[in-house]
């Protein structure tokens, strides 16, 4: 166990308005240097060596509080209804205990998230999220038509649990019963007296788990046990790796797209089911941007140059003949490819697989090649294993 002497809460300048997570002593006692703000709380996204971070991923295990991915509830009778008008994507035969990737658009097509929906019961689901205010987004919505519905943020916080050595660590844990849970399915378990539940999900590209505290006062006692039980098998306590999720093409919520962005321009057209006969807010401006098609197409670059510090902090310009024609959104040196790869959006007639371009960074200019993703992995034989 890391020496909790290492590091003191009292390190870190912290105010109210930025909520901490239920495991956020615990991240600090197991060595967490530096955090970011993500849907108004704190995450942990310095653990040491970002590098290190990913060889413990692929190779063994970490342990990633994510509680940022707050949940939004939808509850009561016309739960199902309501939900279904939120995304494009058909959930009329979702079942109880499964979870599904969701696109949620507006009025005019924008993406306002792109968050995992579980359904907890008939009528009752939650959108897993990534950065956005949905639960304002959905207030208002229902304040506009008449849905029994009761929509608020509960008391649900994740952790990610993710690697090849996750599925160890959760039969340590709970038990064989957890190898029968499929990918993408979520079912109720207890640890310790906690109340949880847990799917085969996860944002990493790699098998694993998301974890999910039923009450905040059992943060500390669950983030503990898990490190403490997964030690012997390598797990190491960590942040979600972006050089993973760059070679898996893991879309960033506010990176790689906003509310500007539509889905199509994304490659996501199989989530949106605009000719089956439920209505979405967003139908009508889908069809129209499917029918005119997209002016830009999302892309993955081989960027030939040295391998980078880090990743881009930066929108980069793309060029081509000294005209600007895109833009690298995300950006990274992997380790195992041993190159510089990176998603980009670019005028369509530009993204040609093997189309050659520059990638400008600040004064410095960078030779790229438009090339296939995602750049590891494309089937995720890892994490459906």
């Amino acid at each position: 166990m890391v020496d909790s002497k290492n590091n003191s809460i009292d390190d870190f300048s912290f105010g109210t308005q930025i909520r901490k997570s239920p495991f956020f002593d615990a991240t600090v006692r197991w060595g967490a240097k530096g955090f970011s703000t993500y849907n108004h709380m704190y995450i942990p996204r310095d653990f040491g060596d970002p590098e290190e971070n990913f060889w413990n991923l692929i190779n063994d295990a970490i342990l990633c509080d994510v509680a940022v991915e707050r949940q939004v509830q939808i509850k009561g009778p016309d739960a199902e209804k309501f939900v279904q008008m939120m995304t494009p994507r058909d959930l009329s035969q979702m079942c109880i205990g499964q979870c599904k990737y969701v696109i949620l658009t507006n009025q005019y097509g924008g993406i306002l998230n792109d968050p995992v929906l579980l359904k907890i019961s008939d009528d009752c689901f939650w959108f897993s999220l990534a950065d956005s205010d949905v639960l304002f987004w959905a207030q208002g919505l229902a304040a506009t038509k008449k849905f029994d519905i009761d929509i608020c943020e509960p008391d649900v916080s994740p952790l990610q649990l993710q690697g090849p050595k996750s599925r160890e660590i959760m039969v340590e844990l709970f038990g064989e019963e957890i190898t029968t849970l499929k990918y993408y399915w979520f079912k109720p378990f207890k640890l310790n007296g906690i109340d949880l539940i847990v799917s085969r999900t996860g944002w990493s590209s790699e098998l694993g788990y998301e974890i999910f505290l039923l009450n905040s006062k059992d943060g500390d006692k669950l983030y503990q046990t898990i490190m403490e039980s997964g030690q012997h098998m390598g797990l190491k306590p960590g942040h979600t790796s972006t050089i993973r999720r760059i070679e898996g093409a893991m879309l960033s919520y506010h990176a790689d797209m906003d509310i500007n962005t539509n889905p199509y321009e994304l490659g996501l057209d199989k989530f949106i089911e605009i000719d089956k006969d439920f209505d979405f807010v967003g139908k009508t401006a889908l069809k129209e941007i499917r029918k005119h098609s997209v002016r830009r197409i999302q892309i993955g670059l081989d960027i030939k140059a040295e391998p980078m510090a880090g990743p881009n902090t930066r929108f980069w310009d793309i060029r081509i003949d000294n005209q600007t024609v895109g833009q690298v959104t995300s950006a990274v040196y992997s380790p195992r490819l041993k190159k510089n790869i990176a998603l980009a959006m670019i005028l369509k007639e530009h993204s040609i697989i093997g189309n050659d371009v520059e990638v400008i960074s600040g004064d410095k200019i960078m030779s790229a090649e438009v090339v296939e993703k995602p750049f590891f992995d494309p089937r995720k034989t890892a994490a459906k294993s």
